[in-house]
């Protein structure tokens, strides 16, 4: 009797406690939308501005996410699979874009990427710079969010058995057709959530897009300035479109998951 009360309590107390945080989490975003007014909602959706900025915001974080995954996987799956020196400075590495302030990553990228640099004098070459464009966006946003995705494939593949792929070895597989047959479709929910978690935190950046390029204007960028410029009545209309839209795709993303 004492120690199903004793378990009440502490379920209730755990309930409680989960309860807080959910609001914490949860009513900012739902004052957003008590904030907004119809007519404001309906104004800003048809600002060529925010338009512009969203669908700038939407195609850079999902085409960096794309083409880095190509490099991303691959390493995600050697961390997982192999053990070689340095291996903990090497996810230590990885993990740097998460610790450091985002602004301090914008600073570290112009480093490397303006026009005076060995890396931006070959891009001008062939006519491109990364200050000021939607490439040093797209290298912005995947550099802060990359992290994700390559954490999230690694326990993915840690969770595939890998007697599975010695089997497969030893039954004359190739490595290649090892991965793309055993270990990269039993570990794709995994990899599945890391390129949405990659998509998502490259899209929310505005730290290090800022210092690269202030112009073109990605949302949250957009939302900065209208904010400082014209104050939160002009603010939060964008944000909550903002926010209805990358909810909508997280959701979509997220049942897709969940039904296969």
């Amino acid at each position: 009797m004492i120690k199903n009360f004793r378990k009440n309590n502490i379920d209730l107390l755990f309930i409680f406690l989960s309860g807080v945080v959910l609001l914490f989490i949860a009513s900012p975003i739902i004052g957003l939308y008590f904030n907004s007014t119809l007519n404001g909602l309906i104004e800003t959706t048809t600002d060529v501005e925010v338009q512009e900025s969203i669908w700038l915001t939407l195609w850079t974080s999902m085409l960096g996410t794309i083409v880095f995954s190509f490099f991303a996987i691959p390493l995600a799956y050697l961390l997982a699979r192999k053990n070689f020196p340095l291996k903990n400075f090497v996810n230590g590495i990885i993990d740097l874009p998460i610790i450091i302030p985002h602004t301090a990553a914008g600073i570290a990228l112009l480093g490397i990427l303006n026009r005076n640099t060995f890396i931006g004098k070959i891009a001008e070459t062939f006519g491109l710079s990364f200050i000021g464009n939607s490439t040093g966006i797209i290298l912005a946003m995947s550099f802060v969010s990359i992290p994700f995705l390559i954490n999230s494939a690694r326990d993915g593949f840690l969770s595939v058995p890998e007697r599975l792929e010695k089997v497969a070895l030893t039954l004359g597989a190739s490595k290649t057709k090892v991965f793309f047959s055993i270990s990269l479709p039993l570990a794709w929910r995994s990899v599945l959530s890391g390129l949405i978690l990659m998509w998502a935190r490259g899209m929310s950046e505005f730290g290090a897009v800022i210092i690269i390029a202030y112009n073109p204007k990605v949302t949250p960028i957009l939302i900065y300035e209208r904010f400082t410029t014209y104050g939160l009545k002009y603010a939060v209309p964008v944000t909550v479109i903002f926010i209805s839209i990358s909810l909508m795709i997280f959701i979509f993303l997220k049942v897709i998951k969940k039904k296969n």
